[in-house]
């Protein structure tokens, strides 16, 4: 029985003390092996035409010097994307609705990219603290607002996705546990607006792992 909404989202099934709820992340691996030696078919023409789109806008964002980086961030785009869609199933855990997962891959890169531009190119780092055209007095305020941005950017990276899984997920059992209680001539509305919600759903799932890439391909387009 749950205690609370939030519960369904708790990693709780186990074997010998093994979270084996976070197993669904690996479970997008199962989709490779077919490229080895399944025919082409249009969902895999679909998918590399995809992939060709995006690694082409993120190229075009990094600039002629990315050398090979925009590959990670379409990686990046497609674990979250297939875990946003396997949250969607029945029974799977969806681990891209805890903050667990979604700081684990936002932290790590942002803190990359910030000690790479650090590094290397100290002079542009500190030109992206003040923008061009800044009036003198305001030079101090400018500084300690662009550091802060910098700073909370894993974290809004981490509770936008996060917070957007959670939403629709909840909104999805909410509406669902009304069923037992509702007169039969209303279900088929409930049955509805689940189907038009899941839509919805879907597409969140799709524009938040768009989102989450573009935003750190941005990022690091300003170390370059």
């Amino acid at each position: 029985m749950m205690t609370s909404l939030f519960s369904l989202f708790d990693p709780s099934s186990s074997i010998l003390s093994l979270p084996l709820n976070w197993i669904s992340t690996l479970l997008g691996l199962m989709f490779l092996p077919y490229l080895f030696w399944a025919s082409p078919s249009r969902v895999l023409f679909l998918w590399f035409k995809t992939f060709l789109i995006l690694q082409k806008e993120f190229k075009t964002i990094l600039g002629p010097t990315n050398l090979g980086v925009s590959f990670i961030f379409v990686s990046l785009f497609s674990l979250i994307l297939f875990n946003n869609f396997l949250g969607l199933l029945p029974y799977i855990f969806t681990s891209s609705s805890h903050l667990t997962m979604t700081m684990t891959l936002a932290l790590p890169l942002w803190a990359s990219l910030i000690l790479y531009g650090w590094i290397n190119h100290t002079q542009h780092m500190f030109e992206h603290l003040v923008p061009q055209g800044t009036p003198g007095m305001l030079m101090p305020f400018m500084v300690l607002i662009e550091t802060t941005s910098n700073i909370i950017r894993p974290s809004t990276l981490t509770i936008r996705l996060a917070a957007n899984m959670i939403a629709g997920h909840l909104l999805l059992s909410l509406l669902s546990s009304m069923g037992p209680q509702l007169p039969s001539g209303i279900i088929p509305i409930l049955m509805f607006s689940q189907i038009l919600l899941l839509m919805l759903e879907s597409a969140v799932a799709v524009i938040q792992s768009y989102v989450f890439a573009i935003l750190m391909t941005l990022y690091a387009s300003e170390v370059n």
